[in-house]
């Protein structure tokens, strides 16, 4: 989600916006601020900031990134890499970050390098510990094709490459002046860490006065016992809101038990034998401390929820993590606990979802792990995903489409985690059912290479016939028909085809019916598609999945008529999906509808009804984050707008068109059709504006965001 605050022009970027000061480190910031600034001499490519858990490696990098906007005018990008656990995935994450919804097959990398051709932009790839040969290999790539492009790098080691300049993050000191310059008072005359300390003990209710010199001495001896450790800080003060500060100075000298004390598994790679990092065993142990000082109850439900790659709520934790000690009932006020606590964190940007530091995460793992209980849990939380999934597909043909789609987004991690793990079962019915509802609600949310991988694993194996092979046949089919790969869109028809005659599911026969009428119809081939999608029989349209792909097979026909400039027949087709859609209170096949009448109407010179129906398709692929379906919706609204007289606008909105192409890495789905139609209205507007004027307004569109973009395409001017 864009910051708000962004000077850039198009207010590009993903940064989150920060939730609390930020403290100190201003000889950081300032060596930050010069390595990456280009107007202050011959900036780093490639900067890493390394250092220990906890030590606030993310913050310095998300503050220096917000403080460079005005050096990049495409943007600052965050690819947050701590949710991936399969090597090969970092530039598909950085693809993600860019917001670059490609649809082919082409390699990730050279999509991304295409994309970001001629442009200055900022990426900042956080937590990399554990993929360092990924994030190298991705970066360099990068780098060296790229000239306009520069990376900032968070993780406990440097990636390793030529050109690299590292920051090696030390933590907060304790004593001295405090480098920030805030308003701490003369808590500041102290070192940062204590400064750190005091702000959030007035968080947590225990503010520290000026004036108590022993409550200062108090502070200053906690920090020195957490080596000022950031995060070791932040849990110790969120302790005060139930201890006072002698208490909490006195826990932190006990003793703790030894399990606290073991190091991750992060730390036995990175350490020498028989060698343990001291400052990252202080925070382990800080852990070790805020754990003990836990509830039962509390530390139970700390490391089930390690189990989540990404973000929760409060429901899905009831469902994955309740059980034994743990009743339903209780969870709710567990979690505010925990949350009071500084263990579990709001999410920044979406309110009532949780998460976890990565250094808090891997400890839970740790206690999970040596309860027995990490089997368990895991598959609860494979099978809470599998039945999410099922019930997104059997809802999605519903008023709750747009609901199941913001659903999908948020817990986009944790879908990729549960079918990593369903995928490593030997039940391989289970995995390609679960892959199979997976797949497609991941087609129709954006997320097309991962549907197509997920799927591709899922249907090796060949799998026993059934549902849920066949669709995750269907959905391979209308994932290859999106990606422009129309040979292998005919090859999974065929294969879906007799997976549901074998089925002898009617509905799935005809949803197969879709996967050929389309391929047929993107290749040019109108007239055999007509005959194909025309022989489907329309049954009842159901709720789930298949009955989406129903209406998609009526839109496929629609399309091919329209195409084939048959446009009265094209738009009877296509009213006849809207109606259906309405009905069912859906908005993907809907919004396409709209597109297709609107086309009609532009052909049969209704020009105010084709306006209105351009701009009501972007609204509703807005909805859905349907960038496919926006820019097509685009290409048709300048077309209008031009015959309109209002020449300069149809630019912009070519320009915003090119931008949406841009980021499904196929221009007009390579149709030939579309294609055409999109350069008559470019050299249509040319001729009114003439070649300098068209370019003005061409470049003013382009420069526009994504939000921007559809927000100036679906406004009327003048209150039309």
């Amino acid at each position: 989600m864009p910051n708000t605050t962004h000077p850039n022009p198009g207010n590009l970027g993903n940064l989150p916006p920060e939730t609390h000061s930020f403290v100190g480190r201003r000889t950081e910031l300032a060596r930050l601020r010069a390595a990456l600034d280009p107007g202050a001499g011959p900036a780093a490519r490639l900067v890493s900031v390394v250092g220990v858990g906890g030590v606030g490696k993310t913050r310095l990098a998300l503050r220096a990134a917000a403080e460079a906007r005005d050096a990049y005018p495409d943007g600052v990008w965050l690819a947050e890499l701590s949710p991936l656990h399969t090597a090969g995935l970092v530039d598909l994450a950085v693809m993600e970050a860019l917001r670059l919804a490609d649809q082919s097959t082409r390699p990730v990398t050279d999509v991304i390098i295409e994309w970001a051709h001629g442009r200055r932009l900022l990426l900042v790839l956080d937590s990399c510990e554990h993929l360092l040969a990924d994030c190298a290999k991705v970066a360099a790539a990068l780098l060296s094709r790229v000239p306009g492009l520069r990376i900032l790098v968070t993780g406990r080691e440097r990636l390793a490459l030529p050109g690299e300049e590292v920051l090696h993050l030390e933590p907060l000191p304790v004593d001295g002046h405090a480098g920030d310059g805030s308003d701490a008072g003369d808590l500041g005359a102290a070192g940062d860490a204590v400064a750190l300390f005091a702000e959030r003990a007035a968080a947590a209710g225990r503010p520290l006065s000026d004036d108590d010199m022993a409550g200062r001495a108090l502070a200053a001896a906690v920090c020195r016992r957490l080596d000022g450790i950031p995060l070791a800080l932040e849990l110790a003060a969120a302790r005060l809101a139930d201890l006072t500060l002698d208490q909490l100075h006195a826990r932190l000298g006990e003793r703790l038990p030894s399990l606290p004390d073991l190091p991750s598994p992060l730390d036995l790679l990175a350490s020498a034998p028989g060698e343990r990092p001291p400052r990252h065993q202080t925070l382990r142990t800080a852990i070790g401390w805020s754990h003990e000082l836990c509830a039962p109850l509390e530390r139970l439900l700390w490391a089930r929820l390690s189990v989540f790659t990404g973000g929760f709520c409060a429901e899905t934790v009831q469902q994955v993590c309740a059980g034994g000690p743990l009743a339903p009932e209780r969870i709710a006020g567990l979690l505010a606990r925990l949350v009071a606590q500084s263990i579990v964190l709001p999410d920044p940007v979406i309110s009532a979802r949780y998460r976890m530091l990565d250094t808090v995460r891997e400890y839970g793992t740790d206690w999970l792990y040596a309860l027995g209980e990490e089997r368990a849990v895991r598959r609860r939380h494979r099978e809470h995903y599998a039945r999410l999934a099922h019930q997104g597909c059997a809802e999605w043909n519903t008023g709750r489409q747009v609901a199941w789609c913001e659903r999908v987004l948020s817990e986009h991690a944790d879908f990729r985690a549960a079918v990593e793990s369903a995928l490593a079962e030997p039940d391989r019915a289970a995995a390609v059912e679960m892959a199979g509802h997976v797949g497609f609600l991941w087609r129709h949310c954006g997320y097309l290479r991962e549907a197509q991988a997920c799927l591709d694993e899922a249907l090796a194996a060949d799998p026993p016939p059934g549902h849920g092979r066949t669709l995750a046949l269907w959905s391979r089919g209308a994932v290859a028909i999106l990606q422009g790969d129309q040979e292998a869109a005919a090859n999974w028809a065929v294969r879906c085809a007799d997976a549901a005659r074998e089925q002898g599911s009617p509905v799935a026969m005809v949803a197969a019916v879709y996967v050929r009428g389309g391929q047929l119809a993107l290749t040019g081939r109108l007239a055999e598609a007509i005959d194909v999608l025309a022989a489907a029989p329309q049954l009842p349209i159901q709720d789930d999945a298949f009955g989406a792909a129903q209406l998609q097979v009526r839109l496929a026909l629609s399309l091919a008529h329209v195409l084939r400039g048959e446009y009265e027949r094209g738009r009877e087709v296509a009213g006849e999906v809207r109606t259906a859609g309405r009905k069912q209170g859906e908005y993907w096949c809907g919004a396409f509808a709209d597109y297709l009448i609107a086309q009609a109407d532009l052909a049969h010179g209704d020009i105010p009804a084709a306006v209105n129906g351009a701009r009501t398709s972007i609204a509703g692929h807005a909805l859905l984050h349907n960038t496919v379906g926006a820019a097509m919706s685009l290409d048709l609204l300048a077309a209008a707008i031009v015959t309109t007289g209002d020449a300069d606008r149809a630019a912009r909105l070519l320009g915003i068109g090119t931008r949406l192409w841009e980021l499904t890495g196929r221009a007009q789905m390579d149709s030939p059709d579309l294609i055409a139609t999109r350069r008559t209205c470019e050299l249509r507007v040319r001729e009114h504006l003439g070649d300098d004027a068209y370019e003005t307004g061409y470049r003013a569109g382009l420069a526009m965001s994504y939000d921007e973009g559809i927000a100036y395409a679906t406004s009327r001017p003048g209150g039309r």
